[in-house]
């Protein structure tokens, strides 16, 4: 059973998911309960980070920001968030995945209240990019959450968990869009939205200190990051992150900016608009990990990205129509895409980290910590480059106003981009390679979408 390392704490000595007999016993009812607890914390993180992608609606003239400026600022946002998941990452396993989710979750406090302060007119806009600088830590949330949970569940249920964790973290950012768009429409300012969080943010480090665990096997192990950083599929995953969850956060932060400074939307029109797509491409995360566990996360995330294209090629068909309508409805399954991409990539790397074990001979328990120590390395470095994405968006869009007056230009450069993802996910793992496909050849270890 799982076993504390000392009566009353919180640490958790033993852990073997991939034991069936200790899977039922007992650990499948303490990976699920720190499960739920570990979504709380990351969702309010996931609203924390991403709550500029509201406060620039707030943001009307009399703020003296123009367009270009609104996008930098959400780049500077998106930027900390990336660069922070790294140490994030390590952080469960140097302090505990307990210990430092409550400390992650006390520190939104910080932005979050510096916000409160600070939003007025007259504010500088330099003082406006700090303040965002600060709201990046809520990014990082996502990285040690998913670290964590990859350690409590069992291989075959990887995607499933993996989804449902980051899947109820990103519902953090159609939630604050919806209640920002309460607030507004109740003619509320930005100070009343962020002082809705500030008690939720306390509500979640409480909960997460008197009801999660630290798993003891989680030791720190700078050799892991090292072996991840040196392996070549850490940074082509990277890459296919960025074609999803880059996209699903950069457009979290842009879509209502572009309805605003392309289509003269109001505020208040974006934003009743604006949480539709990544709310549909939250909730359908956990299902793009069910239907990687199912049919091989390679494959799911190739038909994403052949998809991805044809809705960006839609979109660019949209704004020379100059169509709204067509517009929103061809983002909002943008969206959709990216969520499901999102889970079926996260799948992808403890399925290639497992399969990269078996070939190098390992089997049961050697095999399943040989996966759990570098996916879960690999995840913060996947998990920041991804989001490096979402800087990219913005910039992308920011430099597309001011050379053209709308984001076409952008989606542009993002119709090429997914076109290298689904070559890169073909090449890598679905192409049979010509040793397979000859009947006398030396069978191999391959990489496949049978297991990842």
């Amino acid at each position: 059973m799982a076993t504390p390392t000392r009566p009353g704490s919180r640490w958790i000595a033993h852990w073997d998911p991939e034991d069936e007999a200790f899977w039922n016993a007992t650990g499948k009812k303490v990976a699920r309960r720190n499960l739920v607890l570990s979504v709380v914390s990351e969702h309010i993180g996931f609203s924390v980070w991403t709550v500029w992608s509201v406060l620039v609606l707030f943001m009307g003239p009399e703020y003296g920001l123009g367009p270009a400026d609104k996008f930098l600022l959400t780049s500077v946002v998106t930027l900390v968030g990336a660069v922070v998941r790294v140490p994030y990452t390590f952080a469960v396993a140097v302090f505990g995945g307990r210990n430092w989710t409550v400390v992650s979750a006390a520190l939104l406090l910080v932005p979050t209240i510096a916000a409160f302060l600070v939003m007025e007119p007259g504010t500088s806009f330099g003082t406006f990019l700090l303040v965002g600088l600060l709201a990046g830590i809520g990014g990082g949330n996502f990285a040690s959450s998913m670290t964590n949970i990859n350690a409590f569940f069992p291989l075959r249920q990887k995607g499933w968990a993996l989804g449902i964790n980051a899947g109820g973290g990103n519902v953090g950012v159609p939630v604050i869009q919806l209640v920002a768009l309460a607030v507004i429409g109740a003619g509320g300012g930005p100070r009343v939205l962020l002082g809705i969080y500030i008690p939720l943010i306390v509500v979640a480090a409480v909960l997460a200190a008197l009801y999660m665990d630290n798993l003891a096997t989680l030791r720190n192990d700078t050799g892991a990051a090292k072996d991840a950083v040196r392996d070549a599929h850490t940074w082509i995953m990277a890459v296919l992150y960025v074609g999803t969850f880059g996209s699903f956060i950069g457009y979290s932060f842009a879509f209502g900016q572009v309805l605003t400074g392309q289509f003269g939307r109001t505020p208040l029109q974006a934003a009743s608009l604006t949480f539709i797509g990544p709310l549909l491409g939250s909730l359908v995360r956990p299902v793009g990990g069910r239907l990687a566990d199912r049919f091989g996360g390679a494959r799911i995330t190739l038909g994403t990205f052949v998809a991805m294209a044809a809705a960006t090629a839609a979109l660019i068909a949209a704004s020379a129509q100059k169509s709204p309508a067509l517009f929103v409805a061809v983002f909002v399954v943008l969206f959709v895409l990216s969520g499901l991409g999102n889970g079926s990539t996260y799948k992808m790397i403890p399925g290639i980290f497992q399969a990269k074990a078996l070939a190098k001979d390992l089997s049961g328990e050697a095999a399943a910590s040989y996966g759990r120590r570098l996916s879960g390395a690999s995840m913060g470095i996947i998990g920041a480059v991804g989001a490096l994405g979402g800087v990219g968006i913005n910039l992308a869009f920011r430099q597309s106003f001011l050379s053209y007056g709308s984001g076409t230009g952008a989606f542009v450069a993002f119709l090429g981009f997914y076109g290298l993802c689904l070559a890169l996910t073909w090449s890598v793992y679905l192409r049979r390679p010509a040793a397979e496909a000859s009947p006398a050849a030396e069978a191999k270890p391959q990489l496949s979408h049978a297991r990842v």
